[in-house]
């Protein structure tokens, strides 16, 4: 259950998946463990676990393919059960270990945060200092056919197979959990029964991992060829208002029927018209001339009409339409001056201006305007890949 919480915790620190390249190559590593092991005979197993440590020195070749050199031992124990006897002895394997990344071998993720390891080698195991058995057998002479006792030290083989669980190896610092079967020699338990001898371990290793190689990518580079929406620039002709000034005649007439002279009743737009330009332009001058036809009256009564009609006209621009008199000049011309014709038309006022008279107007023509469009084109673009081999 330690192991288990130990493994998940260090597992969930290393769900973050590195940014190193397309994946490991290789890497080094040292690694301390230590557990439990059970020598295997008849006897129950909670009556032959024994402590047990490791440490080992390792290289993996390729994200699946590593090995190392494993040294194990401590002490291991026996048991006759008839007597209800422990023994107990020194042992120490030495093994060359292939090691095979199943995880990896199955999946080219090198970045996981569990790898399953599969662990396979052969070496050498060396027991010895057994007083214990001495003891026994010492005590119990019938035992020691069952001994082998013909020297102190019992070197035999070791064939090895087991699993483990290792945290994410892409990291400096790991955890891991392995379970060995390991077959040895009869000479191993020192009790002879003309069959190979087994002992189970499992322990917890920390390791420290160094020398990290990892895969650069190739970097690719394509061209891409595809028809986009752009915006190209486009000329239209519009049509636009623009201000137009042009010169006004200041020249208005106002006409007069016979024996009424007030402008009130005759002129009042022109009237208007006169004052709206005065107003506009400061500098503007009129000069009011009345006239009388000659057709009626006589010389002294159209005299004293005309002279009247201007003066009458002068009154309303000043009084009604609030014309400076000063910018107002009038004379009369009575019957001696007929500017029309038609005689009852002479019965008048003409107001002429003195200034710069202009007016605005607005007027439409088409220039060009540039905007845009948008148009199809082909573009080529290069995209640059990397990719793992």
């Amino acid at each position: 259950m330690a192991a288990t919480a130990l493994l998940t915790s260090v597992a969930a620190m290393a769900q973050d998946k590195t940014d190193k390249g397309c994946g490991l190559k290789s890497y080094n590593y040292v690694e301390a463990q230590g557990g439990i092991q059970w020598t295997v005979t008849d006897a129950k197993i909670d009556k032959l676990l024994m402590p047990t440590g490791a440490i080992s020195f390792g290289r993996y070749f390729s994200p699946v393919v590593g090995a190392r050199l494993h040294v194990q031992g401590l002490q291991a124990k026996g048991r006759f059960e008839a007597l209800d006897r422990d023994y107990k002895w020194n042992f120490l394997t030495t093994n060359a270990d292939l090691l095979i990344n199943l995880s990896n071998l199955l999946s080219k993720n090198t970045f996981r945060p569990i790898n399953l390891i599969f662990v396979g080698g052969l070496g050498l195991v060396n027991a010895w200092k057994f007083d214990d058995l001495t003891e026994i057998t010492a005590a119990q002479p019938q035992l020691a056919p069952l001994a082998w006792n013909d020297d102190r030290h019992h070197l035999t083989h070791n064939l090895r197979a087991g699993l483990r669980l290792e945290t994410n190896v892409d990291k400096p610092f790991g955890v891991s959990l392995e379970i060995d079967a390991n077959n040895m020699g009869d000479r191993f338990n020192v009790k002879t029964n003309d069959a190979d001898d087994w002992m189970i371990s499992g322990m917890i290793g920390i390791s420290y991992r160094f020398g990290h190689r990892y895969q650069k990518p190739t970097r690719v580079v394509r061209q891409i060829e595809e028809e986009v929406w752009v915006d190209v620039p486009d000329t239209v002709m519009v049509k636009e208002k623009y201000p137009v000034e042009k010169d006004v005649d200041m020249k208005e007439q106002i006409f007069y029927v016979i024996c009424k002279s007030d402008p009130a009743e005759a002129g009042n737009s022109q009237m208007q018209r006169v004052a709206d330009l005065m107003k506009k332009y400061k500098d503007a001058k009129i000069m009011v001339v009345g006239y009388a036809d000659k057709g009626t009256g006589n010389p002294r009564l159209n005299k004293m009409y005309s002279e009247r009609r201007a003066a009458e006209c002068k009154d309303a621009l000043v009084n009604k339409y609030g014309i400076e008199a000063d910018r107002i000049t009038t004379d009369s011309k009575g019957d001696t001056v007929q500017p029309f014709e038609e005689n009852d038309k002479n019965r008048c006022v003409i107001i002429t201006g003195e200034g710069n008279f202009k007016e605005t107007t607005y007027a439409e023509r088409e220039v060009p305007k540039i905007t845009t469009k948008k148009v199809k084109q082909k573009v080529t673009s290069e995209v640059i890949e990397e990719k793992c081999d």
